[in-house]
């Protein structure tokens, strides 16, 4: 099945403690269905230090946020949008299959 949701896409966070906060995923990982969003849920981590990383200290970075909780950006209104398939025909004669904007109609990759 093809992904609603894909590397590179810009979405935006629908629950949790960074509701309303948008940002580009970094990475999808489907078969956990998970997204990891930059600078959305932040965790620290506290690290001795080592040999690869001599300071240690806390470490802040993204951890991965369930799909169900972020919706794509609508490329028109900047508002959260739901993603639909169809088929259109490329110039040879063969149908492609591409996501479009519920909100908008607006094909998202083309």
């Amino acid at each position: 099945m093809a992904a609603k949701i894909r590397k590179g896409d810009t979405v935006i966070v629908l629950t949790g403690k960074d509701k309303g906060r948008k940002g580009e995923v970094l990475k999808s990982f489907p078969e956990e269905n998970r997204v990891l969003v930059s600078g959305v849920n932040i965790k620290a981590r506290h690290t001795k230090p080592s040999q690869a990383d001599p300071q240690g200290g806390i470490k802040r970075n993204e951890a991965p946020i369930h799909v169900s909780n972020v919706a794509h950006v609508d490329p028109t209104s900047g508002k959260p949008t739901r993603v639909g398939f169809k088929t259109i025909a490329d110039g040879k004669g063969e149908q492609k299959k591409v996501r479009f904007a519920k909100r908008s109609g607006v094909e998202i990759d083309g």
